[in-house]
């Protein structure tokens, strides 16, 4: 009898934490950061510079990825056609990660992303020699916030003039 009990209450405190979580809302994330980002990858212009007149500086990656989004080329196309202009110029390319990970694992993130940037403008005719990759990881965040808009920002390749 006593077991029957136990065993009936502990069914509905089980039925009611199931209950209870189907109830659960989904958190939306607020417009303004929707308008900056597509899917994980941000698409703003804010923390951008320019290599040159027209030229952005920087390529943005998505979680834990080295693939080139769409923009991404559309900016490397424009650099590269810039660098083939201005043939006595050498640039670095630098890695970023977000400051989730570990600092091994975002340092060779970084590294594989500067290395897709400079895979895409070799494909462009720019030259290897003309061009450095150096990974920084997660120890140069443009934005130091903790969340997505943050980290989107910061998972990101920048071409600079190499000195």
């Amino acid at each position: 009898m006593i077991l029957s009990k136990i065993y009936k209450n502990t069914l509905l405190i089980l039925a009611a934490c199931l209950v209870l979580t189907a109830c659960a809302t989904k958190k939306e994330v607020a417009t303004d950061i929707q308008g900056q980002m597509q899917s994980d990858v941000y698409t703003g212009t804010d923390t951008v510079e320019y290599l040159a007149d027209g030229v952005p500086d920087r390529v943005f990656f998505a979680t834990n990825e080295t693939i080139l989004t769409t923009a991404s080329r559309e900016t490397l196309r424009a650099q590269a056609a810039w660098l083939r202009k201005n043939s006595s110029i050498n640039v670095v390319l630098e890695g970023h990660a977000d400051e989730r990970g570990t600092r091994e694992y975002n340092l060779a993130l970084g590294e594989r992303r500067a290395n897709s940037a400079k895979d895409y403008l070799m494909t462009y005719g720019i030259s290897s020699d003309r061009i450095s990759v150096l990974s920084y990881g997660k120890e140069r965040p443009v934005d130091a916030g903790s969340n997505p808009l943050a980290w989107s920002k910061n998972r990101r390749s920048v071409t600079v003039k190499a000195n």
